[in-house]
């Protein structure tokens, strides 16, 4: 290594020498700190002085300090802010190029980065302290004792500067809103309040904002019953929120008695406040109630907007109404509004369910022509409605065209490809997919793991189908009702009636509530070897548990017996069935049909054949094999 002695340029505007050992790099002139490589190594032999780093910062030599940063401590970085407090602008740009250098021995301590948020709040934008008190809860964490150091020493850095603000200790609490942390916001929240330090209504409407996200509606009130006690004033956008609230609980009611609350108090409502709750009675169906919000809206001099007719036309998709939907896209034309993809979204949706693809599709190119791209939701759900009717190569082409367009196939994607190659019996596909996931780093979800494990089980592949569940939860994802039905189903199909049971006590221990399918399938599970009794007496443990049976509850039990030729006691569970409120299905007249014309009854079976057309229930080729067979053995009239 080379000792150079180098004399600072002028812009610096300092009088003595620094000594710097410098490995120069060839071809560069071993004086420029300019042409520096990011191999090369400065160190400084002598202090690095406030003066020299203070005249740096002013001329802008930002390339020279960011070469300075690994030889910065804490207390010359306060020094120099304590000199800058006057420049927050300046104070910004120097922490930013301190932040890019990302030296690990740069990092701003506790009492520097409160000295800083002092000087930054002055700045236009709260972005830069909030950054800075993100930067700070990483390194210092959450902890409470944590919390009330870094008050105090907001305080000492606020008193410093003799500033009488208490914005700093906002910038805090929206920082840990950001990160998504509900319960520090809230901790540091009570110690403002502790400390005499009073939110700001902003504030307090980002943590309102963050527990309605997090669906924590309790919190959220309990929050707002904080503000009337601390006499923090509620804006627009706090109704607004408290309004979501109360629409997420389904208090819908409430919800617009709210807006008198606010006209009281002297808050004019907007319009979001009006398309809350109309979205909200969309969102259920109650179009009629929509309406007159809307014209309460519209008398009160408030214009519809967009949002407004999404959520009507999203509302009316969902009530099977497509052509009133249509006529309201056509609406919005009219008064200059502009559809986007949401809009297009909803009617795209309702006929790849209704299974009309070209009207789908005619949507589609609609929204292209008006330059609205489709969205990675649109072509999820051609892709669904595409695998739904068997048009798999149609479907590879939509993933084709989406990948041209720059959108690559998210998780959604792959559980549509997942669960359809799974619906055809395709296992290879399917697990093909689930290792390309892997190999993309695109998490898997449970609806990918409940579409593998069903298909498993259809292949009888039930050991398989076991270690994929216990990976599942090794990897700290809770299965639901669905992905335990579906393991239960392979157990049970596969006569593996024990394994089954075993399921329902796990969860029990998960607290994961079984319905009325996880009885269905353990009961299949009796009657396919026979023992109806026991499958009997589930209907009696569904109603301890306050499940409900369904006809396909008493449809296996009529099957059960039927099959075994107990038509007495197939007869006794159909009027049990009827006295419960199910009508017979066909499923319910071919068991008992087949299970008469097993017993020689076939005058009787003849009887049921006439009452299943006579209540408008068509036989099919299950009924007729059932009556022929008896017809070939003799047994009906008429038959020899």
């Amino acid at each position: 290594m080379k000792l150079l002695k180098i004399v600072v340029p002028k812009p610096f505007n300092v009088k003595h020498h620094l000594t710097i050992f410098l490995q120069p790099s060839h071809g560069h002139h071993p004086f420029s700190s300019s042409l520096l490589q990011p191999h090369e190594t400065l160190s400084f032999s002598t202090p690095i002085t406030p003066s020299i780093l203070l005249d740096s910062i002013h001329s802008s030599q930002w390339h020279f300090i960011e070469h300075l940063t690994p030889h910065l401590t804490p207390s010359l970085i306060s020094s120099t802010l304590s000199n800058l407090h006057q420049s927050p602008q300046l104070v910004h740009q120097f922490l930013t190029h301190l932040d890019n250098n990302n030296h690990p021995h740069c990092h701003l301590d506790l009492s520097t980065t409160c000295l800083a948020a002092c000087i930054l709040y002055r700045l236009p934008s709260p972005k830069p302290a909030i950054h800075l008190f993100k930067q700070l809860i990483h390194r210092h964490g959450d902890g409470i004792v944590t919390k009330n150091l870094i008050f105090d020493e907001l305080v000492r850095a606020r008193d410093h500067f003799n500033a009488k603000t208490t914005v700093v200790f906002d910038f805090l609490v929206r920082a840990y809103c950001e990160l998504k942390k509900p319960n520090d916001a809230l901790e540091f929240f009570y110690i403002m309040k502790e400390r005499g330090v009073v939110p700001n209504t902003e504030t307090c409407n980002q943590m309102l904002s963050l527990f309605l996200k997090l669906n924590r509606t309790q919190t959220a009130w309990a929050l707002y019953a904080e503000m009337f006690r601390m006499q923090i004033k509620s804006s627009v956008c706090t109704f607004n929120i408290m309004i979501n609230v109360l629409c997420k609980e389904g208090k819908l009611k409430k919800a617009k008695e709210f807006i008198g609350h606010m006209e009281v108090l002297g808050i004019k409502p907007n319009v979001i406040t009006y398309n809350t709750i109309i979205h909200a009675y969309c969102l259920r169906g109650r179009l009629k109630a929509a309406r007159l919000i809307f014209q309460t809206m519209k008398d009160k001099g408030l214009e519809p907007d967009s949002f407004t007719y999404n959520s009507f036309i999203s509302g009316m998709c969902k009530g099977g109404m497509l052509d009133e939907a249509s006529a309201l896209l056509g609406n919005m034309l009219e008064f200059g509004l502009v559809p986007n993809a949401v809009t297009y979204n909803a009617l795209i949706d309702a006929y790849c369910n209704k299974g009309d693809l070209d009207k789908a599709f005619a949507f589609r190119d609609e929204m292209i022509n008006k330059g609205i791209m489709p969205s990675p939701v649109t072509y999820n759900m051609f892709i669904h409605a595409l695998f739904m009717e068997g048009r798999m190569g149609e479907a590879d082409n939509m993933i084709t065209e989406m990948r041209g367009k720059g959108m690559n196939p998210d998780t959604v994607t792959y559980n549509i490809l997942i669960n359809g190659y799974c619906r055809c019996g395709d296992t290879k596909k399917a697990f093909s997919l689930f290792d390309e996931m892997a190999r993309k780093r695109i998490q898997p979800t449970l609806v990918t793991y409940t579409s593998l494990i069903y298909v498993l089980g259809k292949r009888g592949r039930m050991k398989e189908a076991d270690e994929l569940f216990k990976k599942i939860q090794q990897e700290g994802l809770l299965p639901d009702i669905i992905m335990f039905n579906a393991l239960i189903d392979g157990h049970c199909a596969k006569g593996n009636i024990e394994r089954g049971f075993q399921l329902l006590k796990e969860m029990d221990q998960m607290k994961v509530l079984p319905d009325e399918v996880t009885y269905n399938t353990l009961m299949q599970g009796y009657c396919r070897e026979g023992k109806v009794e026991e499958a009997r007496k589930l209907i009696d443990e569904m109603k301890r548990r306050g499940i409900k049976p369904d006809h396909i509850s008493y449809n296996t039990l009529i099957s059960g017996y039927s099959k075994r030729g107990d038509m007495k006691d197939a007869f006794r569970v159909r009027d049990e069935m009827l006295t419960t409120g199910f009508n017979p299905t066909l499923l319910t007249y071919n068991a008992l049909i087949h299970g008469l014309c097993k017993n020689r009854e076939g005058e009787h079976a003849e009887e049921l054949l006439r009452e299943m057309v006579s209540k408008g229930i068509t036989p099919d080729d299950s009924t007729y094999l059932s009556l022929v067979e008896a017809m070939n053995a003799d047994d009906l009239p008429g038959g020899k």
